[in-house]
């Protein structure tokens, strides 16, 4: 197995295989929790006026939308785990779209024959469902702050997803410090207006390995209409945390 870890939206354009997209802060953290939730499917979306588009068409559906880290014009939610972990989501359909994470998904389908999305939170369903499919190439993005420069925060959980499928396992603690740092501004009080629920969406973000499930990217056809779907995927063979 060939593994490769790419960085942003050009790499996530040059994924081959089993495509993986990270985004740790915060938009595949809050699919987690999405789906944890109880929500049916997740459609992501990397262009604002189509997901604008894609609300009027489907009012319904409940519409999570980020630019800057702060919520856009006429979204439900923002990209905020914390608030979606405390939705009534029980069969409901969303629409995401975000500076990065959606970006990637847009980008990756194109040349990839799997594309599935990790964060933290997942990243050992992530490398189970990954020996499962073995892949001769896994193409492992890290998006970085807005596709465009990488963080800490993505890296780390490549190399970490990297390291499990090689067959060791790091203690994710050793991560803690250096995640921390890199999510400084979801706790920082003059950027309280942008993540008004920032300490609480660190610490979602760091509950490692608290689900036993990955999201599948795939195609799909809703009203006559093909479109890009995330569905949740269960891998039994993982024990997921019992963090709160």
């Amino acid at each position: 197995m060939e593994i490769n870890i790419l960085q942003g939206k050009e790499g996530a354009s040059l994924a081959q295989g089993l495509a993986v997209i990270i985004d740790v802060y915060r938009a595949f953290t809050l699919e987690c929790y999405a789906f944890a939730a109880g929500c049916e499917a997740i459609v992501p979306v990397g262009d604002l006026d189509e997901a604008l588009k894609l609300k009027n068409r489907h009012p319904d559906w409940l519409f999570i939308g980020e630019r800057g880290g702060a919520i856009t014009p006429g979204a439900d939610f923002g990209n905020s785990p914390a608030d979606i972990r405390d939705a009534d989501l029980a069969g409901k359909t969303l629409i995401h779209t975000t500076s990065a994470g959606t970006q990637g998904l847009d980008r990756a389908k194109t040349a990839a024959d799997t594309v599935i999305t990790a964060s933290f939170v997942n990243a050992r369903a992530v490398a189970d469902y990954i020996r499962a499919e073995s892949p001769e190439t896994v193409s492992i993005v890290a998006m970085g702050e807005a596709g465009l420069r990488p963080t800490d925060e993505d890296t780390l959980c490549a190399e970490y997803i990297r390291a499990l499928l090689l067959g060791d396992a790091p203690d994710p603690a050793v991560y803690l410090d250096k995640l921390k740092a890199a999510g400084a501004h979801l706790t920082d009080p003059a950027k309280g207006h942008i993540y008004p629920r920032g300490p609480e969406d660190l610490a979602l973000c760091l509950a490692v390995n608290r689900f036993d499930f990955v999201i599948e990217n795939t195609d799909a056809v809703i009203d006559g209409q093909p479109i890009r779907l995330n569905r949740r995927v269960n891998c039994p063979s993982v024990k997921p945390t019992d963090q709160q």
